[in-house]
């Protein structure tokens, strides 16, 4: 199916921040003049998220409001979250952890969470997210990768996936819990420790260079890789959150991703907080009623979430929404992987605005491209680069770079020199290395470039399916199956075929009211060919309850393939609990 474009109105052009003429003379210095910069110079994330507002006379803004998993509401202000995070890194500094050290971050969506990024980088130090939801086993090899100095968790969590190996951390100085009750004797209490330290703390004098962030992303074989992120990357934050995501002072922003990954800090901390915006943070999971009222209670100006939970609304239906009004949500956008043309045109017809999708990665540091506030939409795809991104789809020949054709598929590269590109793979330069080839950072996902410069998502290098000389990208056949009333999520793959290659083989999620059965089976390939052709529909459709997913919501078809023909599954360590 083509779907049609949903055109931008005059008056939304007129109020984006991204323009035309933006476009055409924006620089990366511009956007750094944008910063203040720490008082003789150098660049600390922590004092442009929250020092330089509270300076400038805002303390009194909101920015977080939280909720509790009880509903109860707790309003933080910029000056309140600042002499929080200067008491966190004067807890650090008090028990003799000096500038460099690493601080991880195993916590839910709590106000502590956040003290304690913004006061590690206060200090200097760097901090690495986990995903509260980890096994012991994935939270101890990324705390060992890492040379964890710093743990900060939570009594339930240190108890549940810590304490057992605790001792075979050799680097680990410290753990603070957040807790109660009365902490084990080798750790320290978190809340009596901020409650007694000074609410004032001189910000270390970092430069742009300097560490900040280490943000973990699986491999598709081996351990996982630590892409290392630098103060400097706080002017990417900044310029994306106000281009992709049109952020403005005083917004009513709502970023649903966990904090335990890239999204929840860069844009769930970092880019939010850097451009004065009120952020609602909640600590409990998905629930359609709650999150539905929190956007029209709140009056959510921007939302920003993924792919997985808008498919979950959209499983309700469009009258779930219709006790709702959301009169001030301007703006939404989606992130996590790519997103179906269904969910583009779903946004637009509950809440008169389309989702705007986005593609980046955890190396990438930021938003790369986007489809912003000012532009047409096509639904499925990308968007456009954002300004200051240089970005190409290429075919590597011996070692050189071809820039590909309009309509040509190839490998999605940028060019090096944006302030948020990971500066390393942590110990593994190597693997670093073979990321650049010839002038170009290659991203290993398959995309196109239409004729109007939009970029649309094929799939991973590593996905793409080749039957009978046919290229096939499952997120086209997903795309396809996703329309039939039936589906609410699929995932396609490639299995070997003596006369093609190979054949599409598809999974398939059911939405409510329909069951698993030869008929329904024999009706969604039907419908997939009428769709896609034969050459490119599914041969065999696999009915699953769940499908494999990253606790981020990316669908992991790598490990249905390697289910599928019996091959290592590789780095699990993200997975969510799925049917086998």
């Amino acid at each position: 199916m083509t779907w049609p474009t949903i055109p931008k109105d005059d008056a939304t052009k007129a109020t984006a921040n991204l323009t035309n003429a933006v476009r055409t003379q924006f620089a990366w210095e511009d956007a750094r003049n944008m910063l203040d910069g720490l008082p003789g110079g150098g660049l600390n994330i922590a004092h442009e998220a929250l020092d330089r507002h509270v300076n400038a006379g805002h303390g009194e803004q909101v920015a977080i409001r939280w909720f509790s998993k009880d509903g109860d509401q707790r309003d933080i202000t910029y000056a309140a979250l600042a002499a929080d995070a200067a008491r966190f890194a004067n807890v650090l500094s008090a028990h003799g952890l000096k500038p460099g050290a690493r601080v991880y971050g195993l916590m839910g969506r709590v106000p502590e969470l956040y003290a304690a990024a913004l006061g590690t980088l206060k200090a200097g130090m760097t901090f690495t997210p986990l995903f509260a939801a980890f096994g012991p086993e994935p939270i101890k090899s990324r705390m060992e990768i890492g040379a964890c100095d710093v743990l900060v968790t939570t009594e339930a969590l240190y108890r549940k996936k810590v304490v057992a190996w605790r001792k075979e951390i050799g680097s680990l100085k410290l753990v603070l819990i957040l807790s109660d009750g009365v902490v084990p004797a080798d750790c320290v209490a978190l809340r009596p420790a901020m409650d007694a330290a000074a609410d004032t703390f001189e910000t270390v004098k970092t430069t742009a260079d300097d560490m900040a962030l280490i943000h973990f992303t699986s491999g598709t074989t081996g351990k996982p890789k630590g892409a290392v992120h630098v103060h400097g990357a706080v002017v990417a934050h900044a310029a994306t959150g106000r281009f992709a995501l049109d952020l403005k002072p005083d917004d009513i922003y709502w970023c649903t991703a966990d904090p335990g990954w890239v999204t929840g800090t860069s844009y769930g901390i970092i880019s939010p907080l850097v451009n004065r915006v009120t952020m609602i943070v909640d600590e409990a999971e998905f629930d359609l009623n709650r999150w539905y009222g929190i956007l029209q209670n709140e009056g959510v100006q921007v939302w920003y979430t993924a792919p997985t939970a808008i498919r979950m609304l959209m499983r309700a239906g469009k009258e779930a929404a219709n006790s709702y009004r959301f009169p001030k949500l301007r703006f939404l956008a989606s992130v996590g992987e790519p997103l179906n043309p269904e969910a583009v045109v779903w946004g637009q017809d509950v809440f008169a605005k389309p989702f705007h999708d986005n593609w980046w990665q955890t190396e990438t540091g930021g938003i790369m491209i986007a489809n912003t506030a000012e532009m047409d939409i096509h639904p499925g795809s990308m968007g456009k680069p954002l300004p200051g991104i240089e970005a190409g789809i290429v075919s590597v020949e011996d070692g050189a770079v071809r820039v590909c054709k309009p309509g040509e598929i190839g490998e999605l590269a940028l060019r090096p020199g944006w302030p948020s590109m990971m500066r390393a793979y942590l110990n593994e330069q190597a693997r670093y290395d073979k990321c650049f080839v010839d002038g170009w950072y290659l991203s290993g996902d398959l995309a196109m470039q239409d004729k109007d410069g939009y970029f649309w998502f094929i799939g991973r290098a590593d996905d793409l399916i080749k039957s009978s000389g046919h290229l096939i990208g499952p997120f086209e056949v997903e795309s396809a199956l996703i329309e039939h009333d039936a589906v609410a999520e699929a995932a396609a793959i490639g299995i070997p075929d003596e006369t093609a290659g190979e054949v599409v083989k598809a999974y398939v999620a059911l939405n409510p009211g329909f069951e698993a059965s030869e008929t329904l089976e024999r009706d969604i390939r039907g419908f997939a060919r009428k769709r896609l052709g034969a050459a490119v529909a599914p041969r065999e459709i696999v009915f699953r309850k769940q499908l494999p997913k990253t606790r981020s919501g990316k669908i992991m078809r790598r490990l249905l393939k390697a289910r599928e023909l019996g091959l290592p599954e590789g780095d699990i360590s993200t997975l969510e609990a799925d049917e086998k």
